[in-house]
C-alpha cells in the first residue's frame, strides 16, 4: 500500500523557489484503479514522478514523506530505492520511447520471456504485432503508441505492487483503449496490486477508474468512488468536467 503525505512540491530557479503543488495527501487502496485528473500543465507528471524521486533534485523539492508499506521512500538509501522501482512499483511514461535504450532493440527488454505464454497473452492482448519480428526493431522504429504498450506489458510481466501510469490513452485508438482498460482490470484483482493513473480524458477515467481525484490550482481533491465523482459540486471538478463535455 502506498500513502503520500507531501506538504509541497516546490521549484528552483534563478536564486528563489515556487511552490507548485501544496497538501497532496492520499493513500492507494489495493485492487483498485486510483484516477488523477487534470488540465495539461496542472503538474500531474510532477506529483506521479515525486512518489519515487524521479524528479531532479537540482531544481525540485519535495516536502513530506510517501510510504510503500512501511518503507519512506523519501529517507530509503538510493540502491533500495532503485530495487523497488525496478520490482514493486512501475511507471509507464506517455514519452515512452525515451524510456527505451535507442541502441537496444525491443527483445532486450523482454530477455527470460521470449516463450512464455504470460508474453504472448499480454502481446496479443495489447494489440502487438507478431513477438520475433517486434523484438528485432529498435525503438526509433516503432511508434509512441506502441512503445507505451510495450512498456506496459514488461511492466505487467514484473506484476508489481503498483503500476504508475501517464497519460495511457494517448496515441493510441479507443480499441486499444478499451483494452488497457481490461488488462488494468484483470491486473488489480491479482494480490494486493493497484494502479495510480494521471489523465485528462474524462472519459477513459469514468470507465477505468475505481477512484477518482481532481488536480488543479496546485492542490490535489480528495479521491471519490468514479460514480459519485462525476456528480460533485466542488467548482474546479464542475469546471472541469463541464469543459470536457463541451469538447466531445
Amino acid at each position: 500500500m502506498l500513502k503520500a503525505e507531501i506538504n509541497n512540491i516546490a521549484f528552483r530557479g534563478d536564486g528563489t523557489e515556487r511552490v507548485i503543488l501544496k497538501d497532496l495527501s492520499f493513500q492507494l487502496e489495493n485492487n483498485s484503479i486510483n484516477i488523477i485528473v487534470g488540465k495539461n500543465g496542472t503538474g500531474k507528471s510532477t506529483l506521479i514522478r515525486s512518489l519515487t524521486r524521479l524528479l531532479d533534485e537540482r531544481f525540485y523539492t519535495v516536502r513530506g514523506n510517501v510510504f510503500l508499506n512501511e518503507t519512506d521512500l523519501t529517507a530509503v538509501p538510493y540502491d533500495e530505492l532503485l530495487e523497488i522501482r525496478r520490482k514493486k512499483i512501475r511507471y509507464v511514461f506517455q514519452d515512452a520511447i525515451n524510456s527505451f535504450d535507442p541502441l537496444r532493440n525491443v527483445g532486450h527488454y523482454f530477455r527470460g520471456y521470449e516463450d512464455t505464454p504470460e508474453l504472448k497473452d499480454l502481446f496479443d492482448k495489447l494489440m502487438l504485432p507478431e513477438i520475433k519480428g517486434l523484438f528485432k526493431l529498435y525503438p526509433y522504429e516503432i511508434s509512441g503508441g506502441m512503445a507505451q504498450r510495450l512498456l506496459l506489458a514488461s511492466a505487467l510481466l514484473v506484476n508489481p505492487e503498483i503500476l504508475i501510469l501517464d497519460e495511457p490513452t494517448s496515441g493510441i485508438d479507443t480499441p486499444v483503449s478499451n483494452l488497457i482498460i481490461l488488462k488494468l482490470k484483470e491486473y488489480v484483482q491479482r494480490d494486493q496490486n493497484s494502479v495510480l493513473l494521471v489523465t485528462q480524458d474524462l472519459e477513459f477515467a469514468g470507465n477505468a477508474g475505481d477512484r477518482i481525484a481532481f488536480l488543479g490550482e496546485g492542490t490535489l481533491s480528495p479521491f471519490y468512488p468514479s460514480e459519485e465523482f462525476f456528480e460533485r459540486s466542488d467548482p474546479g471538478v464542475e469546471k472541469f468536467v463541464s469543459a470536457y463535455n463541451q469538447l466531445k
